[in-house]
């Protein structure tokens, strides 16, 4: 009886997974730490004019914790929040490098599974497949 409710769950996941369509994790979000708001604003102010992100969120008043030269330290920070199309974050990653105060910059992605359409569909109309690649 288990292995057959098990069939059953794998069919229906599989048909799920199938018709989640042609944009299926072709959008990301990507994270992004700044020492300040006027730091976060300006590279995402490039990112979204550049078309690499459709929409940048800016978290203010973060704590981060973290070991650097073998001192643990404490900063307030600001978390920037980016949602894009998958392909572009290569040079997303590049354009933040560019412009970002840190010699090593935290730039973190991940995959978005699911979300509103309409609003996942707007990502992907924002932000073209292809960019150019000298910002």
């Amino acid at each position: 009886m288990t292995i057959i409710a098990l069939e059953v769950l794998s069919r229906h996941l599989s048909k799920r997974i199938v018709n989640c369509g042609p944009h299926f994790r072709m959008h990301s979000m990507a994270f992004i730490t700044a020492p300040d708001e006027e730091v976060a604003k300006n590279i995402a102010r490039g990112l979204v004019s550049a078309k690499l992100a459709a929409c940048v969120n800016i978290i203010p008043k973060i704590t981060s914790v973290y070991n650097w030269d073998g001192k643990i330290n404490e900063d307030s920070e600001v978390l920037m929040m980016m949602k894009t199309r998958t392909s572009v974050l290569p040079v997303l990653t590049e354009y933040v490098k560019k412009h970002h105060p840190y010699k090593v910059c935290e730039i973190i992605s991940t995959k978005i599974l699911q979300g509103n359409q309409p609003y996942l569909d707007w990502i992907l109309e924002s932000v073209p497949e292809k960019v150019v690649d000298e910002l």
